[in-house]
C-alpha cells in the first residue's frame, strides 16, 4: 500500500459519512440520505474519480522518472570511478613512461661510450700492431736480440763491459715482449669492449621497446579516459534530465492531491455536520470494540498501521490501514454487518468497497476494502458478518495481491486491530 492516505482516506469519509447521518445501530439498514446533498456529492465525486486518474498515472510517472534518476545516479557513480581508475592508472603509466625515457637516455649514453670505448680499443690495438711490426723488422735487419745478445757477450772485454752489454740486451728483449703483450692485451681488451657494445646494444634494444609499448598504452589511456570523461558528462546531463522528470511528476502529484483534499474537506466538513445530527438522534451498539469485528481475510499481517517516512517522496506520513497478505483471488469477508456504501475504482487503491457498520458508541463506523480483485455485492446492498463481499486482488498501486484494509471512525482512520 502506498502512502498517498489523505485523498484516499477522506474519499472514503465522502462516501461513507453522507449516510452515517442516519444510522441506528451495527447492522441496522441504512436510512437515506439527504437527497440534494448525495445528487451533489455524486457529481464532485465523478469529477474526483476523473482526478484520480490523472493522479494514477502522474504516480506512475513518479515511480518511472525516480527509478531512472536512482539508476542514473548509480550509473554516474560507477562512471565516475571508473574515469578516477583511469586517471589512475594513466598517471601511472606516465610515470613510467617517463621512467623508461630516462633509462633509454642511460642505455644511449652507455651505447656511445662502449662504441668510443671500442674505437679507442682498436685504435690502441692499432699501435700495438705497428709497435710488433717494427719489432720484427728490427730482428729481420738486425737479428735476434738474444742471439746478438750472446755474441756480445763473448767479445765482452772485462765484467764491467759484460754488464753494460746484459742490460743492453735486456732492454731491447724486454722492448719485444712488451710489445707483443701490449698488443695481446688490447687485442682482448677490444673484444670486450665490443662485448660492452654488443650487450649496450641489447639493453637500448630493450629499453626503447618497453618504452614503445608503454606509450603505447599510454596512447590507449589518454583515448579511454576521454570515453570515460565523456561518458561521465552524458551521465551527468541525464542524471539532470531525469531529476527534473522526477520533480516535475511528483509536482503534478502533489498539487492533484492538494486539490483532492480541498475538494474532499469541503464535502466531509458537510457530511460530518450531517454524522453530528445523526449521533444526537442516539441509537446504535454500545460496548466494549474489542474483538467487535472479525477477520477481513484469512491472511497474516505484513504492514501494521501507522506514521512512517514515504518510500518516494521521503515526508513521514500514516499508513491509514493494515495490510494483510494473501493469494491473488482469496475470499474477502464482511468483518461485521452492515451496508454497502459505496464500490468504485481508484488508480491509487485500486477496487474499492465501503461497508458502514453504523454507529458504534456514538461514532460512525465505516470499514474500506482495497486492491481487490473485484466485488460480489453492489451499493445499498446489506450484507451479512462472514459473508463473501469480493476477492483479494492487486489493483492500483499496489506490488502484489494483498488486502489493504482501513477502519474509519468518523471518517478518521484508526488501527483495525483494535477492533478485530
Amino acid at each position: 500500500m502506498r502512502y498517498f492516505p489523505s485523498a484516499a482516506r477522506q474519499r472514503v469519509v465522502v462516501a461513507s459519512l453522507a449516510t452515517a447521518a442516519t444510522l441506528g445501530g451495527l447492522a441496522i439498514p441504512l436510512a437515506n440520505a439527504d437527497d440534494g446533498l448525495k445528487d451533489k456529492q455524486k457529481r464532485v465525486e465523478q469529477q474526483i474519480e476523473a482526478a484520480h486518474d490523472d493522479l494514477g498515472e502522474a504516480s506512475k510517472r513518479v515511480q518511472r522518472t525516480t527509478a531512472a534518476l536512482e539508476v542514473a545516479r548509480t550509473k554516474l557513480v560507477g562512471a565516475k570511478a571508473g574515469l578516477d581508475d583511469v586517471r589512475a592508472r594513466l598517471a601511472d603509466a606516465q610515470a613510467r613512461d617517463r621512467e623508461m625515457q630516462a633509462k633509454l637516455v642511460l642505455a644511449e649514453e652507455a651505447l656511445e661510450q662502449a662504441r668510443a670505448d671500442v674505437l679507442a680499443g682498436q685504435a690502441a690495438l692499432a699501435a700495438q700492431r705497428v709497435m710488433v711490426v717494427n719489432t720484427v723488422n728490427d730482428v729481420y735487419e738486425n737479428g735476434d736480440p738474444q742471439l746478438l745478445a750472446f755474441a756480445s757477450l763473448m767479445e765482452a772485454d772485462s765484467p764491467e763491459d759484460l754488464m753494460r752489454r746484459m742490460e743492453a740486451t735486456d732492454a731491447v728483449v724486454g722492448s719485444q715482449d712488451r710489445a707483443y703483450a701490449g698488443l695481446h692485451e688490447a687485442e682482448i681488451l677490444l673484444r670486450v669492449r665490443e662485448g660492452e657494445v654488443e650487450t649496450a646494444q641489447q639493453e637500448m634494444e630493450t629499453r626503447r621497446a618497453d618504452a614503445a609499448a608503454n606509450l603505447a598504452m599510454v596512447r590507449d589511456l589518454l583515448e579511454e579516459a576521454r570515453v570515460a570523461r565523456a561518458n561521465v558528462i552524458s551521465l551527468l546531463q541525464t542524471n539532470r534530465d531525469a531529476r527534473e522528470k522526477a520533480l516535475a511528476a511528483r509536482a503534478k502529484d502533489k498539487q492533484v492531491l492538494a486539490t483532492l483534499k480541498r475538494r474532499e474537506d469541503r464535502i466531509k466538513a458537510r457530511i460530518i455536520a450531517e454524522a453530528e445530527a445523526a449521533a444526537r438522534r442516539g441509537g446504535g451498539y454500545q460496548g466494549d470494540t474489542g474483538g467487535l469485528l472479525t477477520a477481513p481475510v484469512n491472511g497474516y499481517v505484513t504492514s501494521p498501521f501507522g506514521y512512517r517516512v514515504h518510500p518516494i517522496y521521503g515526508y513521514y506520513g500514516l499508513h491509514d490501514g493494515t495490510d494483510f497478505g494473501v493469494s491473488c483471488g482469496q475470499s474477502l469477508f464482511a468483518v461485521a454487518g452492515g451496508t454497502v456504501t459505496d464500490i468504485y475504482y481508484s488508480s491509487v487503491y485500486g477496487n474499492r468497497l465501503y461497508l458502514s457498520l453504523g454507529q458504534v458508541n456514538g461514532k460512525n463506523m465505516t470499514v474500506v476494502y482495497n486492491h481487490a480483485a473485484g466485488y460480489r455485492v453492489g451499493e445499498g446492498e446489506q450484507v451479512a458478518r462472514g459473508e463473501v463481499v469480493g476477492y483479494a486482488g492487486d489493483t492500483g498501486w499496489s506490488t502484489g495481491c494483498h488486502l489493504h484494509f482501513t477502519v474509519l471512525v468518523n471518517g478518521e482512520p484508526v488501527d483495525p486491530m483494535n477492533f478485530i
